[in-house]
C-alpha cells in the first residue's frame, strides 16, 4: 500500500503573506485566531449566559493577546512577522 501526499494542505495558511506591508486587519485577524485556539469565546458566552467568572488561566492570555494587538497594530510599520510567537503570550 502506498502513501501520497494531500496537496491541498501543502498551501500557504495566510494567503495575505505576499503583501509587503501588513494591515491592522491583519493583526486582528491573528489576536482573534489565537483567542479562538484559547477557546476564549466559549468562556466569553457562558460569562454572558450565566454571569460566572472566566477562569484566570483564560482571561489572562486573553488580555495579553489583545494588548499584543493593540500595541501591534498602532505601530506605523508593522513587522512582517508580526505572526510570530515572539511577540504574542505562549
Amino acid at each position: 500500500m502506498g502513501f501520497r501526499v494531500i496537496e491541498g494542505g501543502l498551501g500557504k495558511p495566510y494567503p495575505e503573506e505576499d503583501c509587503a506591508t501588513p494591515t491592522q486587519r491583519d493583526v486582528e485577524r491573528e489576536a482573534e485566531r489565537r483567542l479562538n485556539a484559547l477557546g476564549y469565546p466559549k468562556w466569553r458566552n457562558r460569562r454572558a449566559l450565566t454571569n460566572m467568572p472566566i477562569p484566570r488561566e483564560i482571561e489572562y492570555p486573553a488580555m495579553q493577546i489583545r494588548y499584543v494587538a493593540e500595541v501591534l497594530s498602532g505601530l506605523v510599520d508593522i513587522p512582517a512577522d508580526f505572526r510570530s510567537d515572539i511577540y504574542w503570550p505562549a
